[in-house]
C-alpha cells in the first residue's frame, strides 16, 4: 500500500518538475479541478454532464447541460471556487452524451497524445488535451510555434472534427 503511493506521488513529481506551472499551480489546477466538480455534482447531480479542467488557473467547462440556466449555474458554481482567475464555458445545450460517444473521445485524446508523444519541439506535459463530441481543446502555456504545432497534430488526427484553442502564450 506505502509503495502505491510513494510510485504515485514519484509519477506526480517528474510531471510537476517538467510542467511550466510552479509546483504550487499544479497542485492549484488539481484543486480547482476536485471542488470545481464538486460542486457542479452536489448542485446539478445527474442533469449535467459536466468536465472541468484548470491550467494556470484558467477553468474550461466542456460537456452538456439542459438549458442555458444550468450552463450559467456551473459557471457561477466554478467562479465561486477560490484562485479561479478566468472561466471558458464550452458547456453545449444538449441531452448527456451516451456512454459510447464519451468512450469515443477518450479514445480521439488518446490518439492526439500518442501523436504529441513522437513529436520534438515541446512537451507533452505542456499541452493538456480534452476531447467532448469530437471536438479537441488544447490548453496549455506555450509558445505560438508550440501551439501551431499542437494544433496541427490534433486537427489531422482521425475521428477530430473541430480543434479549439485555449492557450496562454510565452511569446
Amino acid at each position: 500500500m506505502v509503495a502505491v503511493g510513494v510510485g504515485a506521488g514519484a509519477g506526480t513529481g517528474a510531471l510537476v518538475s517538467e510542467d511550466r506551472r510552479t509546483s504550487g499551480i499544479f497542485i492549484e489546477d488539481e484543486s480547482i479541478e476536485l471542488k470545481s466538480a464538486r460542486r457542479i455534482n452536489q448542485q446539478l447531480g445527474n442533469n449535467v454532464h459536466i468536465n472541468v479542467t484548470s491550467f494556470n488557473r484558467v477553468v474550461l467547462l466542456t460537456g452538456t447541460a439542459p438549458d442555458e440556466a444550468v450552463k450559467k449555474e456551473a459557471d457561477l458554481l466554478v467562479m465561486s471556487v477560490d484562485n479561479v482567475r478566468h472561466i471558458i464555458n464550452e458547456v453545449k445545450i444538449a441531452e448527456k452524451k451516451s456512454l459510447a460517444s464519451r468512450s469515443n473521445d477518450t479514445l480521439i485524446t488518446s490518439k492526439v497524445k500518442t501523436r504529441f508523444i513522437g513529436v520534438r519541439g515541446f512537451q507533452i506535459n505542456h499541452v493538456k488535451i480534452v476531447t467532448e463530441n469530437k471536438i479537441v481543446y488544447l490548453m496549455g502555456m506555450v509558445r505560438h510555434a508550440e501551439a501551431d504545432s499542437a494544433a496541427e497534430i490534433a486537427s489531422s488526427t482521425t475521428g477530430v472534427e473541430k480543434v479549439v484553442r485555449v492557450f496562454e502564450y510565452l511569446d
